[in-house]
């Protein structure tokens, strides 16, 4: 079932909106905290975005280039402003498609039905992993924190990617080992130190201190 997060300032339209798109089975959510859109957002973790032009405090152009710096979600732009300037800058700010109120619903469902097919049907859904306000998106293989990319090596970002996927568990030396060994580099004990530590260099720079902890004799952990 794909979810579907709609950005709308207007709660009718946003609750006619999931409605219809919950009768053709999506799982659909409307956003009520406008400030917090993006937390919102990690937390539903939509397949695609309904997004309106015209919102409260910061407009639809801004959260669509928000949640460009964190995921590749197609994004539907929905306004009624409908002219040429509104629909060339939400394109460039990173929109799929643009759609002019008021609109047939019908039409709606069919342009996000054609949309989740083109971006789904070759690839995996767009994922991200969040915790502590780091976000790694499992579709680009990037690191986010505060806004900031954090640039990751193939390895780091594989290292990375299994402490996340058990937070709150230890994960053995031997499994990061093996997650490493699939890509075509030889990785030995000490390379997975020295790995190890610069991804923890990065981190820290970054702010996130202490992110990943050692147990002696066991493994790694992020906790």
């Amino acid at each position: 079932m794909y979810k579907i997060m709609i950005i709308e300032d207007d709660i009718t339209i946003a609750k006619t909106i999931k409605e219809h798109l919950a009768q053709w089975g999506y799982d659909v959510i409307y956003v009520t905290d406008f400030k917090n859109i993006i937390e919102q957002f990690i937390q539903f973790d939509p397949q695609l975005v309904l997004l309106d032009v015209m919102l409260p405090f910061f407009n639809g152009y801004y959260w669509c280039s928000e949640i460009r710096k964190i995921s590749k979600v197609p994004v539907i732009f929905i306004s009624s402003a409908g002219e040429n300037m509104n629909i060339v800058m939400a394109i460039n700010m990173g929109g799929d498609d643009f759609i002019v109120k008021p609109f047939d619903l019908h039409v709606l469902t069919a342009k996000v039905g054609a949309l989740l097919r083109r971006t789904y049907s070759f690839q995996g859904q767009v994922n991200v992993i969040e915790h502590k306000g780091a976000v790694l998106n499992l579709s680009d293989a990037t690191l986010t924190y505060q806004n900031e990319k954090i640039e990751l090596t193939k390895n780091e970002y594989k290292i990375l990617q299994l402490l996340m996927e058990n937070i709150g568990k230890v994960v053995p030396r031997e499994e990061i080992m093996q997650r490493l060994w699939e890509s075509d580099d030889f990785v030995d004990d000490n390379t997975l130190t020295v790995n190890i530590t610069r991804l923890r260099k990065k981190l820290a720079e970054a702010g996130l201190h202490d992110f990943i902890k050692t147990k002696k004799g066991l493994g790694y952990l992020v906790e």
